[in-house]
């Protein structure tokens, strides 16, 4: 419950942050343009407000309804639908009276906001905390595939080495290059042969769908870290920093093939060995019903095992740095965006709503972790924004071109038409996404 709670509230003030700021980017080029800015607000307020101060033509307020946040600009068809306003001839300070080289950057302002504060992020926690990140050379155990993994075609132990034939040099990102590039072969190695694993757009739905389909495996050296209270380990009498043997006899060479043998004694009774200051000693104790004898394992030096490799930037060094990662997160983003339009990936069925973006933080409050996934999220906002979908900003924009070019300015009935028929499928989109998470947890999948 704590976890929870704590990636909700990561989630709420980041969203309350890049909201601001976005919103702020509309305003500031609205002010810049001499064009009035009747409201700006954090969140919805729909009949009423928790918050309302108003300073010189501008009313400042927090909503109640936690969807987004806007700034109603005068003379502009928008998410208030102030129709009667509209009936009114143009006046100087309104945004319909403004040339439509001014009213296309009043649209894009938040868009670029959005994307210059994920830079400037990026930027921030490269130089404060650098990077850190495993290379996939250093995987030398090779990993523990899950059952998705073993039906796209990878085994345990293997080890990666390419994807279609190209070195990934940091393991986290070899499945998201998978998924992202349309991979089609994945090269390991397994009981020293080279082996070609084939990626089908099937197995691309799978991957889409997976939390993950393996993980670093690791020596079979641990110590117990921390015990659960009433559960077997405890009972037994083991303590933590023990360190784990043989058990029923039987030696391994790796953690997975420990917890592999404890999923075939369920409800049954084990003999362990353990060292305890170095005393050697055994212990027996009976495997609860989910396979589990009930403590975390502390791995003795996994980064020692592994072989992490650490950057540290300066403060010039972080900006070129920071930009690039800002660059590369949104290009990947593009091309996970195009996925939705391929029909075998079934990319539809991973989108996901509020509880996905908050699942994304992490479980403790880790500034670092947050920070980066704001700027994320600042960049899927600022692209979804561009969406050409009437009601968001790429809908603005795109009947700002067609006026750009043609001459013409669109009708505002017609506008009015348009901003009821985005609203509408924003709601759908919003509904679809929510749903599809109450799915999974339903499924037990979240």
């Amino acid at each position: 419950m704590e976890s929870i709670l704590i990636k909700t509230a990561q989630l709420l003030l980041s969203l309350s942050i890049l909201v601001v700021l976005h919103e702020a980017g509309h305003f500031m080029f609205a002010r810049l343009f001499k064009t009035r800015v009747e409201k700006f607000y954090l969140f919805f307020d729909p009949w009423f407000s928790l918050f309302k101060i108003k300073k010189g033509e501008t009313e400042y307020g927090i909503g109640w309804l936690p969807l987004g946040g806007y700034v109603k600009i005068s003379g502009m068809i928008d998410e208030s639908m102030d129709k009667e306003a509209m009936k009114l001839p143009p006046q100087p300070w309104e945004f319909r009276a403004k040339p439509a080289w001014q009213r296309l950057l009043i649209m894009v302002g938040g868009v670029l906001m959005n994307f210059l504060f994920a830079m400037v992020i990026y930027i921030g926690v490269l130089y404060a905390w650098g990077e850190q990140y495993l290379p996939t050379e250093n995987v030398k155990y090779g990993v523990v595939v899950n059952d998705t993994g073993e039906q796209i075609g990878f085994k345990t132990g293997d080890k990666i080495l390419t994807v279609d034939n190209q070195y990934i040099e940091q393991f986290s990102k070899i499945v998201p290059t998978i998924v992202l590039d349309g991979a089609e072969t994945v090269q390991v190695e397994r009981d020293g042969r080279k082996v070609d694993v084939e990626i089908t757009g099937e197995d691309l739905a799978l991957l889409l769908k997976s939390k993950g389909i393996w993980e670093e495996r690791i020596p079979y050296d641990i110590n117990i870290g921390r015990l659960a209270k009433d559960l077997p380990a405890q009972q037994a009498g083991l303590e933590v920093g023990d360190v784990l043997g043989d058990v029923d006899g039987k030696s391994f060479d790796y953690y997975n093939q420990f917890i592999s043998y404890l999923g075939t004694k369920k409800g049954q009774e084990i003999t362990i060995d353990i060292t305890r200051d170095g005393q050697k000693m055994t212990k027996t104790l009976t495997v609860n019903e989910d396979g589990k004898m009930g403590f975390n394992a502390a791995f003795n030096n996994p980064e020692g095992i592994f072989d992490y490799k650490t950057i540290k930037y300066g403060f010039l060094e972080s900006i070129p740095a920071g930009i690039n990662r800002g660059v590369q997160t949104t290009g990947n983003y593009l091309k996970q965006f195009k996925l939705f339009f391929k029909k075998e990936t079934k990319a539809y069925e991973s989108l996901g709503g509020f509880a996905t973006i908050g699942n994304i933080f992490s479980p403790t409050w880790d500034w670092a972790h947050f920070w980066n996934m704001t700027a994320f999220i600042s960049i899927i906002l600022a692209i979804m924004n561009l969406l050409p979908i009437p009601a968001l900003d790429g809908g603005h924009v795109m009947f700002l071109f067609g006026e750009m070019i043609t001459g013409r300015k669109p009708g505002e009935k017609f506008l009015e038409y348009a901003q009821i028929a985005g609203m509408i499928l924003l709601l759908a989109l919003v509904l679809y996404a929510n749903a599809n998470d109450i799915i999974k947890m339903i499924n037990g999948t979240f």
